[in-house]
């Protein structure tokens, strides 16, 4: 199985609703021209920022359709299959067609709470079944349990095709830890924005992020001077987002990142119930930072 290169700025692609509540595949096209043209290295569809458990099998389908149609393979696509029924998670992979998609990217386990055991072995059988390479997705704040490192380098030393994580646990002993001890070509990703560039230092390979949906040319800039060792002028961009960092999340994600793409003329500002719309006071200091930053809206 070929390895696939995660090096620089993945995005987690927003799913634009219209006011209906129906998907605006048009503002998803947009939006997918918009990160080709703006230096983002890689797609992630369907993640938690897709809003993915709200959308219909029917149109996460289309969505995924969508998407591989629009890029054309002009860059790499990695599409969120997860689940905490493992078997249900097997089933999938081994039944659909992933033709256009180049890796998988599958989240530890939620509300199960498996233990370090659990998780290894529901890695084991997903990365059996899958026909593509496996990104792992450790976020604790959502999955209700933390993978140790101990238990991403078991992974990393002994299934073959799971090739990376998406870190995103917050603990900077915990990844520093998986960045010396993995094998040299798994790859770690961070699963945050704000620690995008510290992480790169330690040695990172990017990010899979969720603020440049709306900064796809800046954050993606910001990323190749850290990998490029220029930490002067990479700390200077992220400096620049330090404050949105925290009122991107603040209301939940993705509100934040929809309430930007929104002021940008981008797409109307909606969200699937349970997820709601920032407040607005949150909404009116990320305008006002957006007016600091000399970006139109």
């Amino acid at each position: 199985m070929e390895r696939i290169n995660l090096k620089g700025m993945g995005v987690a692609l927003i799913t634009p609703f219209k006011s209906g509540g129906s998907v605006d595949f048009d503002a998803l096209a947009r939006l997918v021209d918009f990160q080709l043209q703006n230096g983002t290295d890689y797609l992630v569809v369907l993640g938690t920022t897709a809003e993915t458990p709200t959308l219909t099998a029917e149109e996460q389908k289309d969505i995924t359709r969508l998407v591989i149609e629009r890029v054309k393979g002009r860059i790499p696509l990695v599409l969120g299959v997860s689940g905490n029924n493992t078997a249900a998670v097997v089933k999938r992979l081994e039944s659909e067609d992933f033709s256009g998609i180049d890796a998988i990217l599958s989240v530890v386990p939620y509300y199960n709470k498996p233990s370090q055991e659990g998780i290894f072995r529901h890695y084991e059988a997903i990365a059996a079944a899958s026909p593509l390479p496996v990104v792992l997705y450790n976020v604790p704040g959502r999955t209700g349990v933390n993978m140790a490192a101990e238990t991403t380098l078991r992974i990393a030393r002994e299934i073959k095709n799971a090739i990376a994580v998406k870190e995103a646990s917050g603990n900077m002993t915990q990844i520093g830890s998986i960045i010396k001890y993995k094998p040299e070509e798994f790859q770690v990703i961070s699963g945050d924005d704000g620690v995008t560039f510290p992480l790169i230092t330690f040695g990172a390979v990017g990010v899979i992020s969720v603020i440049g949906n709306a900064f796809p040319k800046e954050f993606s800039r910001m990323v190749r001077l850290a990998l490029a060792g220029d930490y002067k002028s990479a700390l200077m961009i992220h400096q620049t987002f330090i404050e949105l960092f925290d009122l991107l999340f603040v209301d939940g994600n993705p509100a934040g990142v929809k309430s930007i793409l929104n002021m940008m003329g981008y797409i109307e500002n909606e969200l699937r119930l349970p997820l709601i719309p920032t407040r607005i006071t949150t909404y009116e200091k990320m305008r006002s930072i957006l007016h600091e930053l000399n970006i139109k809206c």
